[in-house]
C-alpha cells in the first residue's frame, strides 16, 4: 500500500474542497496545512475543514517539513510563481489549471529530460471544473 501523503494548500479557495480535500481524505491522505493572502480567511478555512496548521505565507507551506505535496488553489495569475517556487524547493505540486500562464513558465515546471528520477519534483494539474 502507498504511504499516506501530507498535503499543504496554497490559497483558501472553495475549489480546494472538490479539488483536493475530499479526494485526499477518501484515499486516506491528510491535508495538514494552509495559507491564504488573509490569515483570518485561512484560519476560518482550516477550522471548517479540520486542517491543523495555518501558515502566514505560501512560502511557509512550501517549506513546511510536514508537507509532502503542495496543492495550488490560487488565482491563475499566481500559479506559475508559486508552482515554480514549490518545485524548486523539492515539493511535488498539484495545481488547479492552468499550471502556468505561458510556455516559458511551463518549461520552468518541467522535469529535466530523461526518465523520472526518485527525489525529483513533479507538477500536474487537476481536472476540476467550476
Amino acid at each position: 500500500m502507498t504511504e499516506s501523503l501530507r498535503i499543504g494548500i496554497l490559497g483558501a479557495a472553495r475549489i480546494a474542497d472538490e479539488g483536493i480535500i475530499v479526494p485526499a481524505r477518501t484515499l486516506g491522505h491528510e491535508v495538514v496545512a494552509v495559507a491564504a493572502r488573509d490569515r483570518t480567511r485561512a484560519e476560518a478555512f482550516a477550522a471548517e475543514r479540520g486542517i491543523a496548521t495555518v501558515h502566514d505565507t505560501y512560502a511557509d507551506v512550501i517549506a513546511d517539513p510536514d508537507v509532502d505535496l503542495v496543492y495550488s488553489a490560487l488565482v491563475n495569475s499566481l500559479h506559475a510563481r508559486w508552482n515554480i517556487a514549490a518545485l524548486q524547493a523539492g515539493q511535488d505540486v498539484l495545481s488547479e489549471k492552468p499550471l502556468t500562464s505561458n510556455a516559458d513558465e511551463a518549461r520552468a515546471c518541467a522535469p529535466p529530460p530523461g526518465p523520472h528520477r526518485a527525489g525529483s519534483s513533479r507538477a500536474s494539474t487537476t481536472g476540476t471544473t467550476r
